[in-house]
């Protein structure tokens, strides 16, 4: 099990984020590609910070909206989405090439991520781009009691998958996230959060924010590290994977 964290989602003098401190705690950086956050100075320095522990990159892509940071839905047609992709995916190569690194995966982010996982023309759209650019990096998406489909059309299109469960996310009855406007949707207690990855890690399941227990087939979890006492938190789950 790999500890994923969204990183480099500063811009300009505008810092959000404790980057530098969380590095050294996870297995997978999922850097932003300037278009929900992100500049090509952050792209760099994050880069560089990754290369620098040893940390595997992964594009963060999501929708031109650095106002709302890329969590409002924004319609797109299915050539708009594989385009949106593309660009992103190739602004984070080009700079990975410059300092030595590779994109190993791709993540979308926020509305974009929500998204896929609720629409699967979506979906089908970030897919087929991936494929047909023949670049054979893996897509994360979310970890569910149903992805056959999904699992199915990226098998078909010859691209693989990274399934993802979240540390301080609850859970719907139907293995999804529960939505962030409903109380109890987010996770601040450190020890919720640790005992559910706890749970993940030596049960394979998550319990729902109803009580009920899910089976969820996961290869990386996502962490956060926006302020001290999450830092902290990230340290203490980095010994429960380890361990």
């Amino acid at each position: 099990m790999k500890l994923n964290c969204d990183l480099g989602e500063s811009f300009g003098s505008w810092v959000t984020g404790m980057d530098d401190e969380v590095m050294p705690y996870v297995d997978m950086a999922n850097i932003a590609c300037g278009f929900h956050a992100s500049d090509p100075d952050v792209m760099a320095k994050t880069i560089q910070s990754a290369v620098r522990h040893g940390v595997t990159i992964g594009a963060h892509l999501g929708y031109d909206d650095k106002k709302g940071f890329g969590r409002r839905s924004i319609p797109h047609t299915h050539s708009e989405l594989k385009n949106l992709v593309a660009y992103q995916l190739g602004a984070m190569m080009g700079m990975c090439l410059l300092y030595g690194a590779k994109v190993e995966y791709i993540k979308p982010h926020g509305a974009l991520y929500n998204d896929m996982m609720s629409n699967v023309a979506v979906y089908k759209a970030i897919v087929e781009c991936i494929s047909q650019a023949k670049i054979g990096l893996p897509l994360m998406i979310l970890a569910k009691v149903d992805n056959e489909e999904y699992q199915a059309i990226a098998e078909e299109a010859g691209v693989g998958l990274l399934f993802e469960a979240f540390a301080d996310r609850a859970y719907t009855n139907e293995g999804t996230l529960s939505s962030r406007s409903l109380p109890g949707s987010v996770h601040h207690d450190p020890q919720l959060i640790i005992k559910q990855v706890e749970q993940l890690v030596t049960q394979g399941t998550v319990t729902t924010i109803d009580g009920k227990e899910l089976s969820l087939k996961v290869d990386t979890i996502c962490v956060h590290g926006d302020n001290p006492e999450s830092i902290n938190t990230v340290q203490q789950l980095r010994k429960v994977i380890d361990q």
